[in-house]
């Protein structure tokens, strides 16, 4: 199947997840331009290989984070081909080691599930319980990718929206970080 870039919402939305079709509203009634295609379920970061380059765009690899006593919740995005220490990160943003958040978190807090996570989500999060962690090279780059709360579809955006237009209207600000790049001889 080949993948198509389309622009703007699908036409019939039948079909679809309303966590979805949210986004698409918001997205439209912000004004925000945004081409998107459809696919088949991609949970990792392998998966989507085709479908960055169906995109054309830097896909952003988006990590639900908390603190050990999951009090502080964060989604960090980063580029796809740069890899998580929480070390490097934890030092960043003055926060004991961090880990994975649990599920249920991110289905209370983002309303999104494992695969599917996306800066889309904080759309979701009224209570502002999530911050916004993005990594210095993404914000150079002047498109990105990224699943509109469902792993089913992707879409490409102007940075400069996302980051000036989506997170003032739902409430939200993002603290910048910047995470080394490891080479392949680096241990994990």
């Amino acid at each position: 199947m080949e993948l198509q870039l389309v622009k703007g919402r699908p036409q019939d939305t039948a079909g679809r997840l309303a966590r979805e079709t949210r986004v698409y509203d918001l997205l439209d009634s912000l004004g925000i331009e945004y081409e998107r295609i459809d696919h088949e379920a991609a949970f990792t970061m392998e998966a989507c290989e085709a479908i960055d380059r169906a995109l054309g765009t830097l896909i952003c690899k988006n990590l639900f984070l908390c603190n050990r006593q999951q009090t502080k919740f964060y989604l960090l995005m980063i580029p796809g081909s740069k890899h998580f220490r929480t070390k490097d990160l934890s030092r960043q943003i003055g926060s004991a080691r961090l880990s994975f958040a649990p599920q249920e978190a991110m289905e209370k807090y983002l309303d999104i599930t494992p695969g599917s996570v996306s800066v889309m989500g904080l759309m979701n999060d009224t209570d502002n319980r999530v911050q916004l962690l993005v990594d210095r090279d993404v914000l150079s780059a002047p498109t990105l990718g990224c699943h509109p709360c469902v792993n089913t579809s992707s879409l490409r955006m102007n940075v400069s929206e996302v980051m000036e237009i989506f997170l003032p209207a739902v409430h939200h600000d993002m603290i910048v970080v910047d995470l080394p790049m490891y080479g392949e001889e680096d241990p994990a």
